[in-house]
């Protein structure tokens, strides 16, 4: 059972994204990096500016890996997770 959930999950990462997710992806990649750019200078920044940059790192990571999951599907009928 635990091998055909990490099937699904596979497979369900290389399925196809819908546009606006493929969008939301680079954006999310776009606030991941950013995030990771300013920590790496953390040196010469006050540390509120640090805290946003691990906050904006968090944010782009789970919002890239979010869209990244979101498949389309072509049938009427969508399917559940379980079903994937």
């Amino acid at each position: 059972m635990n091998s055909n959930k990490l099937i699904s999950f596979v497979q369900r990462a290389q399925a196809p994204t819908p546009p606006f997710f493929k969008k939301l992806r680079n954006i999310g990649l776009v606030l991941a990096a950013t995030g990771g750019a300013i920590m790496a200078n953390a040196a010469d920044l006050p540390a509120v500016a640090t805290t946003i940059a691990g906050y904006l790192t968090l944010a782009g990571s789970i919002t890239g890996a979010i869209s990244q999951l979101t498949i389309t599907t072509t049938d009427d009928n969508p399917k559940t997770a379980d079903e994937v």
